[in-house]
């Protein structure tokens, strides 16, 4: 546990020092912010508006961003200590390749997740101060949920980084194979399934579908946000059809973790299962 926590206070560090932490936050926090007060520009209107539309429009947004950081982060974690000779002698220390894998983990999840919590809570307080939030229970709630499930969707990104890292020689690769994970999962899987749907004339199983979205993390993560909001699914798009499932909460979280803890395992055991 000692080693665990030393890689993981190395990688945190390595975090603060290449100043991830503060673009992270202030991206996030940027985002929310402009999201919040320019959100009904459109329509002619600059304030800061609803709850339901702040958040709604930011989770649309975030799905695209949280993943590429997160990938971009993570992709070059052991591929790139490969390249620069590190690699060979951390393995030479009294430490197995899960401390080193699960240390390195916890690093970059608590990058992501100090980041989101700063970045999307300073955000939520200057909604709530300068926006005359009518319903300020609903504005944390919402923002609660949102910051987890935002952070669960970074660290399942991270999970696929480590696995892309353990799998390849070069950075270069690894980079490539990252942005290809990025567009299969945020834009090619749900164009797929609307393709699956209007082919099929709209046959498909409603139930199978609702499950078949489960299978992509970036769904599950408009759907938890979407549940909270009720009136604004009709603005989501596909999503919004496993929104109207009833998953439970719990459920879509407990998808999240496990989308969390597939790509992280598997790439433990590739790691440890490879020679060196």
């Amino acid at each position: 546990m000692n080693n665990l926590l030393i890689v993981a206070g190395k990688e945190f560090r390595d975090g603060l020092r290449n100043r991830w932490v503060l673009a992270i936050t202030l991206v996030f926090g940027l985002l929310a912010i402009g999201l919040a007060y320019f959100g009904a520009a459109a329509s002619g209107q600059v304030g800061f508006t609803r709850v339901s539309t702040t958040i709604v429009s930011l989770s649309s947004l975030a799905v695209f961003l949280i993943p590429l950081i997160a990938l971009m982060l993570a992709y070059d974690s052991i591929v790139g200590e490969d390249e620069q000779g590190t690699l060979l002698l951390l393995l030479t220390y009294p430490i197995s390749r899960v401390e080193i894998l699960a240390g390195k983990f916890l690093g970059h999840a608590a990058i992501l997740g100090v980041s989101t919590f700063v970045g999307f809570g300073v955000a939520g307080v200057i909604i709530a101060i300068f926006g005359g939030a009518d319903n300020l229970g609903e504005l944390v709630a919402a923002l609660a949920l949102f910051i987890l499930s935002a952070m669960l969707l970074g660290w399942a990104f991270v999970g696929f980084a480590y696995l892309i890292s353990v799998n390849v020689a070069e950075k270069s690769r690894a980079a490539g194979i990252a942005l290809v994970v990025w567009f299969l999962f945020v834009i090619v899987y749900d164009l797929a399934l609307l393709g699956v749907l209007v082919g099929t004339g709209g046959e498909v199983s409603e139930s199978l579908f609702h499950y078949l979205l489960l299978l992509n993390p970036t769904d599950i993560f408009r759907i938890v946000n979407l549940t909270f909001f009720e009136a604004a699914r009709t603005q989501a798009g596909l999503a919004s059809i496993g929104a109207g499932a009833a998953f439970h909460p719990a459920m879509l979280i407990g998808a999240m973790l496990a989308w969390v803890v597939f790509p992280l395992g598997l790439a433990m055991w590739i790691f440890r299962s490879r020679e060196a």
